[in-house]
């Protein structure tokens, strides 16, 4: 569990997700440039419906915590380890839902933070079991630096959305690039299982991913909400 400030009150929401349900290939620029990033065959198709992966709720941490690259990724000698920044837009699901319609949708959402959706892409693209484990490691889920509660976000399929590596831009896109707007993805994954309040919903990153490693510092930036600041370390 972290806890991050509220917007415009002096309360802090205490983030604590039953799951946590993050997109992939939602951005059509991403989509294209995922070709040398994922293995086994891998074809630009634009999604029918959402790519989705799970990451582990362990994985969370909040602003300025490190980014902990584990020493364990040693053992495996890969040629070139890989571990990647993604920024993204997430929501908090407000209330427990099921087949809500799009029109709807926005009275489910409590609030949207940022969100950096890191990468080992050596675990990701070999596991034979899907993306969890490589999505899921400790501390590779920064959330922050704040909840804006839907009523204050302006409007969420029109936000920019920025990644700067050591201060240097690295992602520049926009919610409205987003293959699967917000209503969208509330209608359809609540069609697929039961969202609890609570529930992390990570939006998918713009195109510009890109490595990290021991000593970068990355900021994730959303329009109306903030800069997410995370320091990546070795343990």
């Amino acid at each position: 569990m972290i806890e991050l400030p509220i917007l415009n009150s002096e309360e802090k929401y205490k983030l604590k997700p039953g799951k946590i349900v993050a997109l992939g290939l939602n951005y059509s620029e991403h989509v294209k440039e995922s070709v040398s990033i994922l293995a086994g065959g891998y074809k630009p198709e634009t999604p029918t419906e959402p790519v989705i992966f799970p990451k582990a709720s362990s994985s969370l941490i909040g602003p300025e915590e490190n980014i902990i690259i584990p020493a364990f990724i040693d053992n495996y000698d890969f040629e070139e380890p890989r571990t990647d920044y993604e920024a993204e837009l997430a929501f908090i699901i407000s209330k427990d839902c099921r087949n809500v319609q799009e029109e709807d949708a926005i009275d489910y959402i409590y609030g949207f933070t940022c969100l950096n959706d890191v990468s080992q892409r050596n675990l990701q693209t070999g596991d034979k079991a899907g993306w969890f484990r490589g999505k899921s490691l400790d501390t590779y889920c920064p959330v922050g630096p704040v909840i804006v509660r839907t009523e204050d976000i302006g409007n969420p399929d029109n936000l920019d959305i920025v990644c700067r590596l050591n201060g240097q831009t690295v992602q520049s896109g926009n919610t409205n690039q987003m293959i699967f707007g917000i209503k969208q993805i509330v209608s359809i994954l609540s069609s697929w299982f039961t969202l609890e309040a609570g529930d992390l919903i990570s939006t998918g990153t713009p195109k510009g991913v890109g490595l990290i490693k021991e000593g970068d510092l990355v900021e994730v930036e959303i329009e109306n909400i903030g800069v997410l600041r995370n320091p990546v370390v070795r343990a």
